[in-house]
């Protein structure tokens, strides 16, 4: 027995495996592409959103307060806007990924650092002049830049931005592309082993159904099993063959047995016959010894014994009706001595069917019967002939008389009585019985009589040479 991989459900389970294995590598790859680009995403997006925090106004408000501190209008120095610049420039400095991006978020972040300095070194200085001129040539300047550092760090957070949508469009592209050529792949190489499994299931199945209507028609001869990679489907083909091998053993059997049979049936309408015909003529013997014809009951004595020594045909029950013929030549001859004044006959056989294989003494109950029951009754002169030809390929025997023949109803009674296997006339039935044994439903037995006009029994079989039953 195969393993379960050669089964149908193993190759269905790796086909499906073949299909979906190529497809989960694939929407895994494109998954952990969208997972990687949708984070950078959403960290280029979170540092634009974050960097958007910063006071757009911080250089006027910062340059503002540190003038008001500057001329003494308001004592309140800007820290804690420097401060929040300071934190935010930190947290962007820790996010960012672009070296652009990275270099203006230091930058801010050491402005700061130095804006800071530079508002305490205000705060410690004295005079109006000296305070505003570090105003002037410090703060404002390192506002300016801060402000400046902060916009460019936006534009290249937003270029970058920009960058991941043309990038994660390409991918996108790339990606369905990759998909669609793993799948045109995938489809046609499933297909191809599809196409493979079906075939490896259809074509032994195919190859069953063949060989079983060949076993239907009567083809019992051994054929290799039906090659088939599935386990099940070899051993149904291997099992088919080992029924129909098992099925012609026992047909043969049957046949011979049959055979058997029909020897033994044969022989037993032979053992029938022999005895009625040895009775009548022994039953014609003493006829002529009662009424004192010694020498033609002597020459019929002599005739009996050489129609006895061919009768014999050394024990076989199938002879040639040339030999067949010499057996009804002989009976006649018996019978011509009781009957000389009323009985002639006549042969005509031509010499193509002499080789044919008849059963023994298949004439000779019918000339029998003519004689009995068509000749003796009419009391008056009258002929048989035995014809042996062929007609539309087949072989015809005919024993005509002109007897006294029979009327329609005793015709059809005689025609019934063998078609039922029943018989009123035992020779009529005995040499039917032993031909429809030998010829079976290719056998044609037709009597044909009208009364006063004599009667004719025609035989069609196929010619057979064998010595066969």
């Amino acid at each position: 027995m195969k393993s379960e991989k050669g089964s149908i459900s193993g190759k269905i389970r790796e086909l499906i495996l073949y299909l979906t294995v190529p497809l989960c590598i694939l929407s895994l790859f494109i998954l952990a592409l969208f997972v990687i680009y949708s984070a950078q995403y959403a960290r280029v997006s979170r540092n634009i959103s974050t960097a958007s925090q910063f006071n757009q106004n911080f250089k006027n408000e910062v340059d503002l307060k540190m003038y008001y501190f500057v001329t003494g209008s308001d004592e309140t120095l800007p820290l804690d806007e420097v401060e929040q610049a300071e934190e935010l420039a930190g947290t962007l400095l820790k996010s960012t990924r672009s070296r652009e991006s990275h270099r203006a978020a230091n930058s801010v972040l050491n402005l700061c650092g130095n804006l800071k300095n530079c508002i305490a070194e205000i705060e410690k200085t004295e005079g109006y002049d000296r305070r505003m001129h570090q105003l002037e040539t410090n703060i404002y300047v390192i506002t300016e830049l801060i402000q400046d550092y902060m916009y460019t760090y936006l534009y290249h957070e937003a270029g970058e931005l920009a960058v991941l949508r043309q990038r994660q469009s390409l991918w996108l592209a790339v990606d369905l592309l990759a998909a669609l050529a793993v799948l045109v792949t995938v489809i046609t190489l499933t297909l191809r082993r599809s196409i493979r499994i079906t075939r490896s299931i259809t074509e032994p199945i195919d190859g069953l159904y063949r060989r079983v209507l060949e076993i239907g028609s009567g083809n019992l001869s051994p054929a290799p099993a039906v090659r088939a990679e599935d386990g099940k489907l070899q051993a149904l083909g291997e099992g088919l063959e080992e029924m129909a091998t098992r099925l012609n053993d026992q047909m043969e059997l049957t046949r011979q047995e049959q055979e058997r049979r029909r020897r033994m049936e044969l022989q037993l309408v032979q053992a029938q016959i022999s005895p009625h015909f040895l009775y009548n003529t022994l039953d014609a013997i003493v006829w002529l010894i009662e009424t004192g014809k010694n020498e033609q009951a002597v020459e019929m004595v002599s005739s009996l014994s050489m129609f006895f020594r061919s009768f014999l045909s050394n024990g076989k029950d199938i002879i040639t009706l040339k030999e067949e013929v010499l057996h009804v030549r002989s009976y006649l001859e018996i019978q011509q001595v009781r009957y000389r004044d009323i009985l002639s006959y006549g042969f005509e056989v031509d010499p193509d069917v002499e080789e044919c294989r008849v059963p023994k003494m298949t004439l000779q109950p019918l000339v029998e019967n003519a004689i009995y029951h068509g000749i003796k009754p009419k009391r008056g002169a009258s002929r048989i002939v035995i014809r042996c030809g062929r007609e539309d390929g087949q072989v015809l025997l005919q024993v005509e008389d002109s007897g006294v023949g029979m009327d329609r109803e005793t015709l059809e009674a005689l025609r019934s009585s063998l078609e039922r296997d029943e018989g009123t006339g035992f020779g009529v039935l005995a040499s039917y019985r032993r031909l429809k044994l030998m010829y079976g439903e290719e056998l044609r037995f037709v009597i044909e009589s009208e009364e006063n006009r004599g009667t004719t029994v025609s035989i069609r079989f196929p010619d057979r040479r064998s010595e066969s039953v």
